[in-house]
């Protein structure tokens, strides 16, 4: 019943981004659509509640409490960037907005890129996390929290994966290639 209701969560996500950017867009109903936005948090609370209901009615908790906190973690953390990146080309696509700025390629601003990234799946692991370690207090000592610890450490993993990353931008950044001429917008001749 979790991963059914993780991967309703999941398509409700996309349904919900899409049913809101087209509202704003196609419709012209920004309010509307900001209201169809903000349902997004009410799909990790049911979520939160039906696994709390769950291990509380003395399920022993397994992988799929384990992923429930994790996907409740990576919604927080990275639900926010992806709203804004799928905006940002509707805008541009259906709406005349302009070209959704790329990130940079070399040097400090793209160190600066990859720790903004790494700030947000850092989030992300910060909640899962914490949400793992919750539903191992709230199970208690009496039942296997093995499975919830496996999902900790997979999160510390990528964690530390995403710190590597942004360390390394920093350390060694990338420069750009000698020689090269900045990148021209292509423009059509009348």
């Amino acid at each position: 019943m979790i991963v059914g209701l993780i991967i309703a969560c999941e398509v409700a996500f996309w349904v919900l981004l899409a049913a809101g950017l087209a509202v704003r867009y196609l419709l012209k109903r920004r309010r509307t659509s900001v209201v169809l936005l903000l349902c997004e948090p009410l799909l990790e609370l049911v979520l939160f509640v039906v696994t709390a209901i769950d291990l509380k009615h003395g399920v022993e908790p397994d992988w799929r409490h384990g992923l429930a906190a994790v996907y409740i973690g990576f919604t927080v953390g990275l639900g926010h960037s992806t709203i804004t990146w799928a905006d940002a080309w509707v805008a541009h696509r259906f709406a005349g907005g302009p070209r959704p700025v790329k990130p940079p390629r070399y040097g400090t601003a793209r160190a600066v890129h990859e720790w903004k990234v790494a700030g947000r799946w850092i989030l992300a692991c910060a909640v899962g996390l914490a949400l793992l370690q919750a539903a191992a207090w709230y199970v208690g000592d009496g039942r296997d929290t093995g499975p919830l610890r496996a999902w900790q450490l997979r999160l510390l993993v990528v964690l530390a994966v995403n710190l590597v990353i942004a360390v390394s931008y920093t350390v060694f950044p990338k420069r750009e290639p000698a020689g090269r001429r900045p990148r021209r917008e292509f423009q059509r001749r009348p």
